[in-house]
């Protein structure tokens, strides 16, 4: 079967649990099937990362990705719009475009769908079935559940169109798949009608966190997560504020170490205790998950389910 994989996130390198889930995907669906990969991309793909691709991807094309700014006039206008703002805004008629040409040159059976942001470009293709793959609601439906005064009355609005959004657009769709059932209840809630829901969970190939990386080093804890993403920026302050100082009180020597890209983070917010240290981008966090003695993942918000904790198990951490 010939399957169009329509990706948010360029798979290569797998630095995070959406690249991480979309890899192992490819790579399972290539040894039964054909895959071509249209994917949006944050920066030009090395041409090291295309080749790492290609033995699981027949076709592989990507277009830049703009990110939601919500001050745009595009996210403006989606006030008015009965789509979130973020769908308007980060909308993209050049992947929307070489999805068509895609399908036209390439006829493919399945077009699968990773990811919300990716479902309006798979509506108007030729194929026999459509996929919507890892929808993620909860995260949104906490943020309105917790919510008080106007941020309620903000978030209860960006959830109610969420949820509208989402049940047009599944009638389209001949299967939906969640990363767990809390995800799967909660899609039925709001689209009783879908055709068919299934949870397909995250996991990790063993083979790839076999490498002997050292020792663990005593009195290390980590956090791999770039605080870049909200959710993550909130564990880490959470953690340095009320729990890392209890730790610190009793073993004075320990060092606590954040992953991931510093990019326009106010990482001034941020207690700075003794033994914090902010790495920025690593190429590949496997080793320094590898020789801590405790990986520590104190997430207060967000959806799905944690890879980094499945990456950690994985590495004997």
């Amino acid at each position: 079967m010939r399957i169009l994989f329509l990706s948010r996130w360029f798979p290569y390198p797998a630095d995070n649990g959406s690249r991480i889930r979309i890899l192992n995907l490819i790579r399972r669906l290539a040894t039964r099937h054909e895959i071509a990969l249209l994917s949006f991309t944050s920066s030009a793909v090395k041409p090291e990362h295309l080749a790492a691709l290609r033995p699981w991807c027949a076709r592989i094309e990507t277009v830049p990705y703009q990110a939601y700014r919500p001050g745009s006039w595009r996210a403006l206008a989606g006030f008015l719009d009965g789509r979130p703002r973020s769908v308007v805004d980060t909308f993209s008629h050049e992947l929307a475009v070489r999805a068509v040409q895609l399908a036209r040159d390439w006829s493919p059976d399945l077009v699968l769908a990773s990811q919300i942001d990716m479902a309006p470009y798979a509506l108007d293709l030729e194929c026999r079935a459509r996929v919507l793959e890892e929808l993620e609601l909860n995260a949104l439906y906490h943020a309105f559940t917790r919510a008080r005064g106007l941020k309620r009355l903000r978030a209860g609005l960006t959830w109610w169109k969420l949820a509208r959004y989402v049940r047009r657009i599944l009638a389209a769709f001949d299967l939906c798949t969640v990363v767990s059932e809390s995800e799967r209840q909660r899609v039925l809630a709001i689209a009783p009608a879908a055709r068919r829901v299934e949870v397909v969970p995250n996991g990790l190939d063993l083979a790839d966190y076999r490498q002997d990386y050292g020792p663990p080093e005593a009195e290390t804890l980590i956090y791999a997560g770039a605080l870049t993403y909200s959710a993550n920026f909130d564990a880490v302050n959470y953690f340095l504020r009320e729990i890392y100082p209890c730790i610190l009180a009793r073993r004075p020597a320990v060092r606590f170490t954040v992953t991931g890209s510093l990019e326009g983070v106010p990482v001034q917010r941020l207690p700075h205790p003794p033994g914090l240290q902010l790495t920025g981008y690593l190429d590949d966090v496997r080793p320094a998950v590898a020789r801590s003695w405790v990986s520590v993942v104190p997430l207060r918000e967000g959806g799905g389910t944690r890879l980094k904790i499945l990456e950690s198990l994985a590495l004997g951490t």
